[in-house]
């Protein structure tokens, strides 16, 4: 698996998403190093757990911005964070439910998913966000 690398290519130009991006990198990276190595299942969904955790708290905070600062993208904004939520918990229930952990084609579905919102909708988000000053 290859690790995400935080750099000005995912940053969104707004310091307090840019924190959250870089966490979300951090779990990312963590939980794909745990699949490599061989960690045991029940590691691997404490890491899942924590990355589903801390990626629901970035898109209520994501959110809260939105809606303090007017953003005109807010509704399809949220609907993309709900999805992305929702087939997060999907792979993370189907994996429970079948007794088996992660796979790297799931590690590679979490990065593009990762990788894909960060580099469209909240750079949309950082550019308006920066517009207003």
């Amino acid at each position: 698996m290859q690790e995400l690398k935080w750099d000005n290519t995912l940053s969104v130009q707004v310091e307090e998403i840019d924190e959250d991006h870089r966490r979300l990198v951090e779990l990312f990276n963590l939980l794909g190093h745990a699949l490599a190595e061989g960690e045991s299942r029940a590691y691997l969904e404490a890491l899942l757990d924590e990355l589903i955790a801390a990626t629901d708290w970035h898109f209520k905070h994501e959110e809260r911005l939105m809606i303090r600062h007017g953003y005109p993208g807010f509704e399809e904004h949220r609907k993309e964070h709900q999805e992305l939520i929702r087939s997060i918990r999907e792979i993370h229930d189907k994996r429970l439910a079948e007794g088996r952990q992660l796979s790297p084609k799931d590690v590679e579905y979490l990065e593009h998913w990762l990788t894909g919102h960060i580099l469209g909708p909240d750079m949309d988000l950082g550019a308006w966000l920066n517009e207003q000053g």
